[in-house]
């Protein structure tokens, strides 16, 4: 046996195990990590000292992206949870509780993320304050954080507590008994001991997604007036099974109720794509319900997101420390829906009532119901429930202890028990899961037992159902048909002001289905019909020009190829179950000419198709939406060996033909090529950019103003993980000296929102000093000096009001340090202006003042104060 033994688990994630130092490393933590180390032997079952446990992994090496090809790379909520409990690192008495913790190894920012995503996926929301910001009473958010540190064993604890950090630097680091890791480059990493060396690459390829750990059979969805598609009944450790989740159909709508791990896996399986999806419900914010939002966040529109704010702002808080952003960012992907508790929320004929559930996280359960022909139709959806053994043993009359009262049991075991027509529940046992024993005397129609991982016994059989991936219960039969609302629906869109008795011959065309795997129009050949998607995803394949992309509902499928009766152009293969409104290609041709539309498509035709063959613009968008980006987007020229000017700051540049090189001064950073973008960090995310663009050839580009882009949420989540790994590349680089700041562990001030703030701030300067020492234009310096005024006046702003919110006792010093500071700003920008010079010497200053003295002696004053009162 070799002293390093590695293993391939699946692209993204390695094993690395080094018997004789006692480390076995998991290296990346993609969702369902953990599942996929079961599946591999890598976790199983044992026992020692007549205790029962999992074997498993005892350090967690984390990607140097957040995000990669739309997928959360970085989700050790699981693999924590299972080496601190399930292997027992954590439990007294334990033969693994030796006193070592598990170990998070990454780059200073990963490991600060996960830390404080752990966190928040461990207790949500933490303060008496953050609960009653929600809008809760202030009594019932003291019983709520009594219930919350009885769940934590008395205490909310910081994740420092229960894992040890290493962190990488530029030389190698030992992480334990002798064994070094080295960072070679972005995301790649090579372990040595005892003259042994391994390597792991955890990037993903061009298109490559992280896979999922267990079949899933192909099933299409009916499009009922009321039904309940089963999406997954096990639960975050059940390797074989979806986590629990269902599907809503309301009158041909498509709701979705969680959006836990492998999400687009389980919705193509059942034969959706993400835009046919109304919206989200959502329960609470674990991983087994949390981790599928960068899926439903890669939509073409914003979907709408439906929960208390109780249970919104726990999501909100994790999902910003998981990728270091503002809370506020959330209601750029999703429209946001807030629902009352105990109310019944009307949303468009479907009522929903959400319940308060106890839980170690701030979690609802889901009542819905319609009216129907004899009264009310119902559906119930615990995930998540506490049983009622563990809330018994809760009950103290003592208000000032952890726990909870009498009354508070009582009606919580009255509303678990409140009958439905069909009623999904939480069957996972333990120290915060319900048993299938409480229902015993349930009078529901149907109970369908879920989130569980062990087989069902024969009292848990005699008390409820479970339900097979995929399968429905149809509540209301459909009576009427919903096909022809929704071709109507994608219709009106891609033809706005057609009037509908144009529309109609085109709606009276056959509907067809195709099976997974089905090539629906092939290139070189000459169709007969142009097809309009109405469900499921559809690869759109150009093989000679190598690109490949995923169309989704209300796509049109050779569309100018059947206009001109020419040969098709690519390939469509059905991914999922599709049906498509079959339309002849005569009738639409007879449809163009008729309401004078060929002019305008042919206008935008050439540059609509070329936006499909792009990773940025050619998944998930409509066609209604990709033909207003087509008409917005202006056709720039430039020469070779020429400098493209920063004022192309706000706007995108979308390159279609030519190469080009970003650089940071004189450094070659990357080529880029045709189809990729450049300019997104000063159209999109408000930081004057930092690098510089050279043209090797001549260039054209598509420059796109951001406004037509903005209400895209797919857009926006791509142009973010770009935006973070080039950053990223940049900063931890082997050249990353150059940089002018580089953001420090010891720079943090143990608030993750501050050190957010301040890690945007570092950016922002970085960009100032690089355009002073290019001795850019007085333009471009005030530019930057404009964008570093702009935030710093957000980040004071939002300081003060926390300080003020928690009665911070030096409020009016840091009020005064920041009157200061904005001075300086408006300072510099005059002397800018009047020499129309600002030297290096002057932003040094600047530096020196706002972030050694300020950031690094004021701010750190106030870390204390908040996390004594639970902020973190």
């Amino acid at each position: 046996m070799y002293p390093i033994n590695k293993v391939d688990i699946c692209p993204g994630l390695y094993w690395v195990e080094i018997p004789a130092a006692d480390l076995r490393i998991q290296c990346g933590c993609p969702a369902d990590s953990v599942k996929h180390l079961m599946k591999r032997g890598l976790i199983v079952p044992t026992e020692k000292n007549g205790v029962r446990f999992e074997t498993g992994p005892n350090a967690i090496l984390l990607s140097d992206a957040m995000l990669q090809n739309g997928q959360f790379c970085n989700l050790a909520e699981f693999p924590v949870l299972q080496m601190l409990y399930r292997q027992g690192f954590l439990i007294p008495g334990h033969p693994n509780n030796t006193g070592l913790k598990p170990l998070v190894i990454g780059l200073p920012e990963a490991v600060e993320s996960q830390l404080q995503y752990i966190f928040r996926g461990n207790y949500g929301l933490i303060s008496r304050e953050e609960i009653t910001r929600t809008g809760i009473p202030v009594h019932q958010a003291q019983e709520m954080m009594r219930l919350k540190q009885r769940f934590a064993f008395g205490r909310i604890r910081p994740s420092e507590e229960l894992l040890e950090a290493r962190l990488l630097e530029d030389e190698a680091v030992e992480i334990r008994n002798g064994v070094l890791l080295r960072r070679l480059g972005f995301n790649r990493f090579e372990f040595s001991f005892q003259g042994d060396t391994v390597q792991v690459d955890l990037n993903l390829g061009e298109n490559e997604r992280y896979p999922c750990p267990f079949p899933l059979c192909f099933q299409p969805v009916r499009r009922e007036y009321f039904g309940i598609v089963h999406l997954g009944e096990g639960d975050g450790w059940d390797p074989n099974r979806p986590a629990m989740a269902s599907v809503v159909v309301f009158q041909g709508k498509i709701y979705l109720i969680d959006a836990g791990p492998n999400l687009l896996f389980n919705l193509t399986a059942v034969g959706i794509s993400i835009n046919e999806i109304e919206g989200v419900f959502h329960t609470h914010s674990h991983d087994d319900h949390f981790a599928g939002l960068p899926t439903l966040m890669r939509s073409g529109h914003r979907l709408k997101y439906f929960s208390t704010p109780l249970v919104r702002a726990s999501v909100e808080k994790k999902l910003a420390a998981l990728l270091s952003i503002d809370e506020e960012l959330f209601s750029d992907y999703f429209e946001v829906v807030d629902l009352e508790f105990d109310t019944w929320n009307d949303i468009e004929g479907l009522e929903v009532k959400p319940v308060f559930s106890p839980h170690p996280v701030e979690t609802n359960i889901l009542f819905f119901r319609t009216l129907w022909e004899d009264g009310y139709r119902s559906y119930a959806h615990f995930a998540d429930i506490s049983s009622f053994r563990v809330l018994q043993g809760m009950v103290t009359d003592d208000a000032e202890k952890p726990g909870i009262s009498q009354d508070f049991f009582d009606l919580t075991r009255e509303r678990y028990l409140t009958p439905a027509d069909l009623k999904k529940i939480d069957i996972g046992g333990g120290m915060i899961h319900g048993e299938a024993e409480d229902f015993r005397l349930d009078h529901s129609t149907k109970i369908i037992l879920s989130h569980t991982s062990l087989p069902l016994n024969d009292r848990e059989k005699a008390v409820g159902s479970s339900a097979a991936f995929g399968t429905m219960d149809v509540l209301i039969e459909d009576q009427g048909g919903y096909i022809q609302e929704r071709a109507h629906r994608y219709l009106s869109n891609i033809f706005p002001n057609v009037q509908y008795h144009h529309l109609k011959p085109l709606l009276n065309s056959r509907v067809l289905d195709f099976n997974p795997g089905t090539i629906m129009l092939k290139a070189g050949e000459v169709h007969q019909a142009i097809h309009l998607i109405l469900s499921g995803s559809v690869e759109r394949i150009h093989s000679e020009l190598d690109y490949h992309s995923l169309m989704a509902a209300g796509a049109l499928l050779g569309e100018m190829s059947g206009l001109l009766g020419s040969p098709c152009l690519e390939t469509y293969r059905a991914a999922s179950f599709v049906q498509v409104l079959a339309i002849p290609c005569f009738l639409y041709r007879e449809f163009v000419h008729r309401n004078n539309l060929f002019r305008s498509l042919e206008r935008t035709h050439k540059t609509r198709i070329f936006l499909q063959s792009t990773p940025l613009l050619g998944e998930g968008i409509s066609y209604s939406t990709q033909s207003q980006i087509a008409e917005a987007a202006g056709v720039v020229h430039f020469p070779p060996d020429s400098d493209i000017d920063c004022d192309h700051h706000t706007l995108l540049n979308l390159v279609v033909q030519g190469k080009l090189v970003r650089l940071l001064g004189g450094e070659v950073l990357e080529q880029l090529d045709i189809r990729d973008f450049f300019g997104e960090d000063g159209a999109f995310f408000e930081t004057p950019g930092l690098f510089r663009y050279r043209t090797l050839e001549p260039v054209t580009v598509y420059q796109i103003p951001p406004r037509v882009l903005h209400g895209i949420p797919i857009v926006q989540w791509k142009l973010f993980e770009a935006y973070g790994k080039r950053l990223g590349t940049r900063l931890h680089g082997h050249n990353a000296s150059r940089l002018p700041l580089i953001w420090e562990d010891h720079f943090s001030v143990g608030l993750a929102r501050m050190d957010a703030h301040h890690k945007k701030l570092m950016q922002i300067i970085n960009s100032l000093m690089v355009t002073v020492e290019q001795g850019s234009n007085t333009k471009a310096v005030l530019q930057s000096l404009q964008a570093l005024q702009h935030f710093l006046q957000f980040h004071f702003v939002e300081e003060e009001e926390l300080m003020r919110f928690y009665q911070y006792p030096r409020l009016m010093e840091h009020e005064e340090a920041h009157k200061k500071i904005l001075e300086t700003i408006q300072n510099l920008k005059s002397t800018a202006k009047e020499s129309h010079l600002l030297r290096e010497e002057h932003v040094e200053s600047f530096l020196s003042q706002w972030l050694l003295s300020h950031v690094l002696q004021d701010d750190h004053g106030y870390g204390p104060y908040f996390n004594a009162k639970g902020l973190y």
